[in-house]
């Protein structure tokens, strides 16, 4: 899953075990969990890339990778 932002989020939901602390500790509420309670990504353009989901993972479940920024030429 990739963000309008330019975010990919990989979910490994055979690791997640639905404690909710991801989706607790997003600041924006990018994800929450599904009706198999997985976390989800459920609304993407949420999303600051600021990746405290990923660190808050007790099972190493969710990676984000930030967009890179483009950069512009100098003159």
């Amino acid at each position: 899953m990739t963000t309008s932002a330019g975010h990919h989020f990989t979910i490994i939901r055979y690791f997640c075990k639905g404690c909710r602390i991801c989706v607790e500790f997003c600041p924006t509420g990018t994800l929450d969990l599904d009706e198999e309670f997985k976390v989800t990504v459920a609304h993407p353009e949420k999303c600051i890339g600021c990746r405290r989901c990923e660190l808050m993972c007790p099972d190493l479940a969710i990676y984000v990778k930030k967009a890179l920024r483009k950069q512009t030429a100098k003159k």
